[in-house]
């Protein structure tokens, strides 16, 4: 199933409107397990070997291979990748959960590897939540207790928490279920109860490793939604691993490919579906119709002479299924404009390319 233009829409712009800082810079990152373990990203040799010959050679697994990548102030950063390319391992070095090797994590200016036990403390509590696939709820607390159990270790009052968390339970959909307890709910419902939970402390990030992937795929299908209507009232920075393409474009404002450890590509949906950087990347996303997630940018032509130049406008973030109208009624090529400058044209040949699943203008 591939993101709708509406799905996609809300994106438009967050990235790149944001301020300029990120939120999270990673740094030549590694994770390696077995003996000695940190000799291995100091080693030019041991960094070129495959997890194979890695392996048989040191005893040693590297889960995580220098890895650098930005988050921005209000993006959905999504990492993906098949099982054992590293991106559970990378989300958990993010917030210490496992330690890092060698690299740097900068979040507010300082190396996350370098705070102290009070510091690390603070942020988890108060800087960072996850969702995780496995809700981890309470059995014997009611949601509105659920919701708050993050607050009252804060130290927070009984009725500060409680009014905090019943407007959560509204934000999340759970209104009239605030008296619950977690087995007389839906798994999509609890895990509405453990995104709740994530967002009662008002955390700067929100990090979620793959949430959704044990819920049927009706109910998962909402849970994204859900994801998508909250970024949008809440704003949250949010870094998102899932192993399903489907959800990554659906989500993320760029995604992150991993492979074996390693960075494959990182980029918006169109650019990993418009340029893919390798055949791994390619044979992922060869299935994802492209005028679903392709805009007029990746397609549109320079004008030659006697193009009439004189058409309708569009932009050139517009997705090519939600301009396949627009084009084809006109009697003239679409011009691509942003800012007021002529980027290239668009007409009925570029468009029924892309449409027909030909290459078209990729």
């Amino acid at each position: 199933m591939t993101p709708t233009q509406t799905e996609v829409a809300h994106r438009s712009g967050t990235p790149q409107d944001s301020e300029d800082t990120p939120v999270i810079s990673v740094r030549r990152l590694w994770k390696v397990f077995g003996p000695k373990a940190e000799r291995v990203p100091d080693s030019e040799e041991l960094c070129g070997l495959t997890r194979r010959e890695l392996m048989d050679r040191t005893g040693c697994t590297a889960a995580v291979r220098d890895v650098n990548f930005d988050v921005r102030k209000g993006e959905v950063f999504v990492v993906m990748g098949l099982s054992g390319s590293g991106k559970s391992t990378l989300v958990r070095c993010l917030t210490r959960l496992i330690e890092p090797t060698s690299g740097e994590v900068v979040f507010e200016g300082q190396d996350i590897r370098e705070a102290d036990a009070a510091r690390l403390r603070d942020l988890r509590r108060r800087k960072f939540s996850m969702v995780f696939q496995h809700f981890g709820l309470l059995p014997h607390r009611r949601v509105v207790d659920n919701v708050s159990f993050g607050l009252e270790i804060r130290g927070m009052s009984k009725a500060e928490r409680t009014r905090r968390a019943m407007e959560v339970v509204e934000l999340v959909g759970l209104a009239g279920y605030e008296n619950s307890y977690p087995d007389q709910l839906s798994g999509g419902m609890q895990q509405r109860v453990g995104l709740a939970r994530a967002l009662a402390g008002d955390p700067d990030v929100l990090f979620f490793d793959e949430p959704f992937s044990a819920l049927d795929p009706l109910i998962r299908r909402d849970m994204q939604n859900e994801v998508i209507r909250l970024h949008h009232e809440v704003g949250k920075t949010m870094v998102f691993i899932t192993h399903d393409l489907s959800e990554a474009l659906k989500l993320g404002d760029r995604i992150l490919i991993m492979r074996d450890g390693k960075m494959v590509q990182c980029g918006t949906g169109d650019e990993l579906v418009g340029a893919p950087a390798d055949d791994y990347v390619r044979e992922f996303v060869k299935d994802v119709p492209r005028g679903d997630v392709l805009t007029l940018r990746w397609i549109m032509r320079a004008p030659e002479d006697g193009d009439a130049l004189d058409g309708p406008e569009l932009g050139p973030d517009v997705v090519v299924k939600e301009a396949t109208r627009a084009v084809l009624a006109a009697d003239k090529p679409i011009k691509v404009v942003e800012d007021g400058k002529l980027l290239g044209i668009v007409g009925d040949e570029e468009i029924l390319a892309v449409v027909a699943g030909q290459e078209g203008g990729a």
